[in-house]
């Protein structure tokens, strides 16, 4: 995940080694958005967002209990890009590999979580979301078979 700054999620996660990348739909993005709020180090987002915390099982930080999918995460790096001049800029990205995985039974098809079902949100950037209400596939060419 990515800061604007050094935000909560990103010290913390640092800081403990361990984050939750929690999926959201349409229904919890309103709440979502409240977790990115510039409150003061420490203020707790999920009682300031009115989000239900849930416990992860390999993790110490809570997931929210209402999303369709949680991931549970290890940080392997932090990273703090640089502008063109080679001046530090704000952003921060945490990157982290998947240790647990909480999926809502609701939201399988085939066994698979089903994205479309889920209704995923995903920033786009400035103000923008999109939620994901289609999928389709396409099968990669591979240079000596196509």
């Amino acid at each position: 995940f990515s800061s604007e700054g050094e935000k909560d999620s990103a010290s913390f996660a640092q800081e403990t080694g361990e984050f939750v990348a929690n999926l959201v739909g349409r229904d919890l993005a309103e709440k979502m958005n409240r977790t990115s709020v510039n409150a003061p180090r420490g203020v707790n987002e999920f009682v300031y967002a009115d989000l239900a915390m849930a416990p992860s099982r390999l993790v110490a930080p809570p997931r929210v209990a209402a999303a369709p999918a949680a991931l549970e995460c290890r940080v392997t790096e932090v990273f703090r890009p640089k502008a063109l001049d080679g001046s530090p800029t704000r952003a921060v990205i945490v990157a982290g590999e998947v240790v647990g995985v909480h999926i809502d039974d609701a939201f399988l098809t085939d066994g698979l979580f089903d994205i479309t079902k889920a209704g995923n949100v995903a920033r786009l950037g400035y103000m923008d979301y999109a939620s994901v209400d289609e999928v389709f596939s396409m099968r990669r060419p591979r240079w000596d078979k196509d």
